[in-house]
């Protein structure tokens, strides 16, 4: 069953996202009180480039399966060390297609808009972490493994324990890329 294992929410940009017993979603906005909260785009460098483009990046979701893959490579990291805002166990949101929704918790559902792109902020974090962070397939394409990116579609309070619904988008599907 998948699982809401941590959430997390900063108010300010900094890299890391303090650990919350919960946070709230709002519709078509994003968490209550986190930096990336708004229609339209909050990442710094993507206001820099078009402060009027739709924010897809509202909540950012990481598998928890990603930090034992990473503490294999020597990396210890904990929930909300990477920014995201909800840690998940048991579901394999890299494989998941564009326009996927989730369910988090009774109330709050969310649709997945894309992958996380890593940056140079993950290197500063923590050396060496970029890379690991990133991989090659079979055909040598990129492949990013820091998180999905989603937009919120019904707001609600969700809180680690709640259990994680999804819905896949009709066919075909569309493999994500980064936002």
């Amino acid at each position: 069953m998948a699982t809401i294992i941590a959430v997390a929410r900063d108010d300010v940009h900094r890299f890391s996202k303090p650990l919350l017993p919960s946070i709230r979603l709002l519709t078509g906005l994003g968490i209550e009180g986190d930096a990336h909260c708004g229609e339209t785009v909050k990442h710094r460098s993507r206001v820099k480039v078009d402060p009027t483009q739709p924010n897809l990046r509202q909540v950012h979701l990481i598998h928890e399966e990603l930090f034992g893959e990473l503490a294999a490579g020597g990396f210890s990291l904990q929930p909300g060390d990477l920014g995201e805002n909800v840690t998940t166990r048991g579901i394999d949101l890299l494989a998941l297609p564009v326009g996927t929704r989730l369910r988090l918790g009774a109330e709050a559902l969310v649709e997945i808009t894309g992958l996380r792109n890593p940056c140079i902020q993950i290197e500063a974090f923590r050396p060496g972490l970029l890379k690991a962070v990133l991989g090659r397939d079979a055909d040598g394409n990129l492949i990013r493994k820091a998180g999905v990116m989603a937009i919120v579609l019904e707001g609600g309070e969700i809180r680690p324990g709640d259990s994680i619904g999804l819905t896949l988008p009709a066919l075909p599907h569309r493999a994500l890329e980064r936002v």
